[in-house]
């Protein structure tokens, strides 16, 4: 039978182990860090990632990090370089190679490339007199610190550190581009991370239930009750929303109600949203516990608080937001 306590041990001192490891790498970042960033800022290209066995499999997360977050790149096999893949190599582009013993021998004919042709080389090894490091511009150089298996012959703390020093390049990358939740969604249109990214433009109605001020609510009713969305929203001349007529008012001012205009049973200054904002934000207003909405009118700050549609909550739900 196997000995729970004896795996939760082994797990967790596999978990502390690389967590130190990490708080070494983090301690020797230095100003060759600052140089990689710089020298993938300056290039007019693309960052090609190149490894091979688990230092590839890392090498493909790196390259797809960096691709999400504003900075091309794509990952090259060092195998299939050799046969063909070295023409997507070109002039602007910079390399970054991965190899934990800096002696991988399927990345010779890479190196030998961007030696040849003058295209600038980032390594990411542990041996900083490999040939991989010797051969590159920039080093980026995570700690030899064996591996979590005892026997230093199972990636691990390795991997965990060169996908750590992939994850710092491009968020830092990102941060230097000023890249924004907006910009991450263009390249994220699916998906839970899609639907939290959505614009509220993305999923509102623009024919939104608007009357103008001055409306009797026997025809602000009418609208209403076309529109499907239990509620009406109150304009001026200009389009600017001034107020909205729920269910709740109705059912203040039931006496007398069709002789009533929408200014004299509306709520004035109702909740609204951008139409550039998250709709996940949009999800936070209509669920504030005081009190709870089912719609969102969509104004404009950049036109003076013109209505530009209608955002329901159920929109958002379908979508997978809530």
């Amino acid at each position: 039978m196997t000995d729970s306590n004896t795996l939760l041990t082994t797990a967790r001192q596999v978990i502390i182990d690389e967590a130190k490891a990490l708080e070494v790498l983090c301690d020797g970042l230095d100003d060759r860090f600052e140089q990689a960033v710089q020298m993938i800022l300056d290039a007019t290209g693309r960052v090609i990632v190149s490894g091979i066995g688990k230092s590839g499999h890392i090498g493909h997360k790196i390259a797809a990090t960096l691709a999400s977050t504003g900075t091309p790149a794509y990952f090259v096999h060092p195998a299939e370089a050799s046969h063909g893949d070295l023409g997507m190599l070109s002039k602007g582009d910079v390399v970054l190679a991965i190899s934990n013993s800096g002696e991988a021998p399927e990345l010779a004919n890479l190196l030998a490339f961007t030696r040849r042709f003058g295209i600038p080389l980032i390594g990411l090894s542990s041996k900083p007199e490999s040939t991989l490091m010797k051969e590159a511009d920039v080093h980026l150089l995570i700690p030899s610190l064996g591996e979590a298996c005892g026997y230093g012959i199972v990636p691990s703390i390795s991997t965990t550190l060169t996908l750590a020093m992939g994850d710092a390049l491009a968020i830092a990358l990102m941060k230097y581009r000023d890249f924004r939740p907006e910009n991450f969604r263009d390249f994220h249109p699916g998906g839970k991370l899609g639907a939290r990214l959505s614009k509220v433009s993305d999923l509102m109605h623009a024919d939104a239930p608007i009357v103008k001020s001055g409306t009797l609510m026997g025809e602000a009713l009418l609208v209403m009750s076309q529109k499907g969305f239990g509620v009406v929203g109150v304009a001026d001349t200009q389009g600017r929303l001034l107020g909205i007529v729920t269910d709740g008012d109705l059912r203040r001012h039931m006496q007398g109600l069709l002789g009533l205009t929408v200014d004299e049973v509306m709520t004035a200054n109702p909740r609204t949203i951008g139409p550039d904002e998250l709709a996940e934000k949009a999800v936070a207003l209509m669920t504030m516990p005081t009190p709870k909405i089912t719609c969102l009118f969509v104004v404009d700050p950049a036109e003076d608080g013109q209505a530009r549609g209608i955002l329901h909550i159920h929109d958002c739900l379908r979508v997978g937001l809530g």
